[in-house]
């Protein structure tokens, strides 16, 4: 559990520094932002700062930093240059050739078990197959929804879609604490004036 702390501490100072020198970056670019310019460039520069505080180690910080990098405005293609490590990225797709190999592995070892538990089920009778016709149902539905909401998931398979959702969600509440914290702070030194 300590280490996990010290782990969380670690991406939430990361996050902060990157979140800043974005925030630092982005700002140098327009000097009088409106309030939604403000707002675009909060949430622009928190996403640029999450995603690189993974240093591409993640497929979905990847595919963040792959669409702020493809968005039609030059800014966000150089903030992102900037803040984010391009050698991270070209390294990680390099050794993601193995990590898929195993997956399959993993993949076909779950299938087999699948088929397994069909012939089973078929000789339990009519109801346990169709008990097991709608879990799959079910958990098919969940994963397309999982799918949709996590950067990157519509191209992994289940395994890794699981594995980088978790990622993912730590990720999203390092940068719920942090921006938390910031808000809090800006209060206290607000009303101690």
């Amino acid at each position: 559990m300590k280490a996990r702390m010290g782990n969380s501490t670690f991406l939430k100072q990361e996050f902060l520094k990157k979140w800043i020198k974005s925030l630092h970056i982005y700002s140098n670019f327009k000097k009088d932002m409106s309030i939604l310019e403000r707002k675009k460039a909060i949430k622009l520069s928190a996403d640029v700062a999450i995603a690189s505080t993974r240093n591409a180690s993640t497929r979905w910080s990847r595919t963040v930093m792959a669409n702020i990098s493809k968005n039609e405005t030059n800014k966000n293609k150089i903030l992102a240059e900037q803040v984010f490590l391009v050698s991270g990225v070209i390294k990680k797709k390099a050794s993601n050739g193995l990590m898929a190999c195993s997956n399959r592995i993993k993949s076909k070892k779950i299938l087999r078990r699948s088929h397994i538990t069909q012939i089973r089920a078929r000789k339990m009778g009519p109801h346990a197959f169709k008990a097991s016709s709608i879990a799959k149902k079910l958990v098919k539905n969940r994963t397309q929804v999982l799918k949709s909401l996590v950067p990157g998931g519509e191209n992994m398979d289940e395994i890794s879609l699981i594995k980088e959702t978790l990622d993912y969600i730590v990720s999203l509440r390092v940068q719920v604490d942090v921006m938390r914290r910031l808000a809090s702070a800006a209060e206290h030194s607000t009303k101690s004036l």
